[in-house]
């Protein structure tokens, strides 16, 4: 028997998975975690339905340029996620826009996911790649102004901001990236970061760094963001010294850090006191037959090519349960 594990040049092509009934695998989250899942078990011969809220993707879509997914020299996170979403339906993935509220179901038993559509999909084993949020700085004014100067997407709103100072909240590695991102606009792009040092790797630093554009604000915590209609102002404060400023920004772009969209699964599978799922090395939940993948597990790298490494292991332990449950599992 074949391995469904390895493409084969020109298989899949114009392959059909049909929306009624039940599905072998549902996989809640369309971004590279779950695309990737899809398609392996999609390859599988596995009936496949992928739920995705709003539009596959997740965080990749929102970024700019790759330069370290193996085998792409260069590319960006929407370019990436086209091919993704287009290799999944060629294998036969159904993919529906809808939001994931609810799972039941556990074992050898049939799970239902509800949606806020109120409508419910059956089937033998389900994947959560359901990814995560940006956190929010949890300062005044940052409500008041979503969408009306702060954002977490420089790739979506850069271009607003041209000839203007902006603002970059966070250190790591989409912080840095989108900082440097914006220098293509705005006049000058202040990166604050509350510690002493950036947590971006090396590369990354070098190229923002050696940015005329790029003024580095450490040691330093964003207050309140102020303004009338729109942002005018961040008022800033050096947590070493305590000195207090205004900075004039008409944009602010927060990157410090991720939660996970896991809200639904709370009492139904194991997460972490961070809301992460807990699995195991073969993306097992504490559920028989749910497994789970991408920035919403446990783990310590977040980055596409981990999160399509999870989808292919999540997968592969979710098409031998419904063979062993059908009674058609080979080794």
């Amino acid at each position: 028997m074949s391995n469904p594990f390895i493409i084969n040049p020109g298989e899949g092509k114009e392959k059909k998975n049909e929306p009624d009934g039940k599905s072998d695998v549902v996989i809640i989250g369309g971004g590279p975690a779950g695309l990737t899942a899809g398609l392996y078990n999609a390859r599988a011969g596995l009936k496949v339905t992928l739920i995705e809220k709003m539009a596959v993707g997740g965080q990749i879509f929102l970024t700019n340029e790759i330069e370290n997914y193996p085998g792409i020299e260069k590319t960006s996170g929407p370019e990436l996620i086209q091919v993704m979403e287009k290799q999944a339906k060629n294998f036969g993935v159904n993919i529906v826009f809808d939001e994931a509220v609810e799972i039941t179901g556990s074992g050898e038993n049939e799970k239902t996911i509800k949606t806020a559509s109120e409508k419910e999909y059956k089937t033998a084993a389900v994947i959560i790649s359901a990814g995560a949020k940006y956190k929010d700085l949890g300062v005044p004014g940052e409500e008041k102004f979503k969408g009306r100067g702060i954002s977490n997407c420089a790739t979506c709103d850069g271009a607003f901001y041209k000839n203007m100072d902006v603002a970059v909240v966070g250190g790591g590695d989409t912080a840095v990236e989108e900082a440097d991102f914006l220098t293509k606009f705005a006049s000058r792009v202040y990166l604050i970061h509350r510690r002493d040092r950036l947590r971006a790797v090396k590369s990354l630093q070098d190229k923002a760094l050696s940015n005329p554009k790029i003024e580095t604000v450490l040691d330093t915590i964003v207050e309140k963001i102020d303004g009338d209609s729109a942002v005018e102002k961040a008022d800033i404060k050096n947590v070493k010294s305590g000195v207090k400023k205004e900075l004039p920004v008409k944009g602010v772009f927060v990157y410090v850090g991720l939660r996970p969209s896991t809200g639904f699964l709370k009492g139904y599978v194991s997460l972490n006191e961070r809301g992460y799922i807990s699995v195991d090395k073969d993306m097992k939940t504490s559920k028989d037959g749910v497994f789970a993948c991408g920035d919403c597990i446990e783990k310590n790298l977040r980055q596409a090519v981990t999160a399509a490494g999870d989808g292919a292991v999540a997968a592969y332990g979710a098409q031998h349960f419904v063979e062993r449950i059908k009674g058609t599992e080979y080794v």
